[in-house]
């Protein structure tokens, strides 16, 4: 995958995404993710690959300083369309290169985006660096176990031409940024725990 690839997929992606993932057992998903969020008014919260904002329909979005990003301009612009009067921030913008100030954001959400973007790790480092000291992270996303099935490997490339990869494992992104951020809550949502609701907190330093 890159970034040029994944524009043009999710051109073709975007009239179709929400019949998709912002019903049935996906919006079961999202709602439980936003169940009980830890954000608290007037905070500044970050959505990376925001899409076509199914996750901001689910958050009483007024309470907050909302800041959202993608990189598809066809996915941010149904978002636009379906927040138009509101306050919200919509942004173009690279999530491995975010053009945003370091510890700036008191939550970020990062909803179906490391399992997208070319490089994770990157944008994991992208958002730790965006998020104030003590922030909280919120990942809904798929995620692959340290062993993938044989299956998964050799379906693996054509998945990503699809736009996305079954192969990212969390464990070893974590490892990666365990300096940074701690673990608070990794709960199984989804297709046996494949997709997977997880909750960071940045370190003080």
């Amino acid at each position: 995958m890159n970034n040029r690839w994944n524009e043009i997929i999710y051109k073709l992606w975007s009239p179709v995404y929400d019949r998709i993932f912002n019903t049935g057992k996906f919006l079961e998903a999202r709602q439980k993710l936003f169940l009980h969020p830890p954000f608290h008014p007037h905070q500044r919260i970050l959505f990376v690959g925001v899409g076509t904002g199914a996750d901001l329909e689910l958050l009483s979005h007024t309470q907050f300083q909302i800041t959202a990003i993608d990189y598809s301009s066809d996915m941010l612009q149904k978002a636009k369309d379906k927040f138009k009067d509101t306050k919200i921030d919509f942004i173009q913008m690279d999530a491995q290169q975010m053009s945003l100030a370091e510890n700036s954001f008191d939550a970020v959400v990062g909803s179906l985006i490391l399992s997208v973007v070319p490089d994770p790790d990157r944008c994991m480092k992208e958002i730790i660096r965006v998020l104030k000291p003590q922030g909280t992270m919120i990942i809904f996303d798929k995620f692959s176990p340290p062993k993938m099935s044989m299956i998964k490997k050799v379906v693996r490339p054509f998945v990503k031409m699809m736009g996305t990869d079954i192969g990212v494992n969390f464990e070893n992104l974590y490892e990666q940024n365990r300096e940074a951020i701690i673990l608070k809550e990794d709960e199984p949502l989804l297709f046996n725990g494949m997709y997977r609701k997880i909750i960071l907190t940045k370190i003080r330093r």
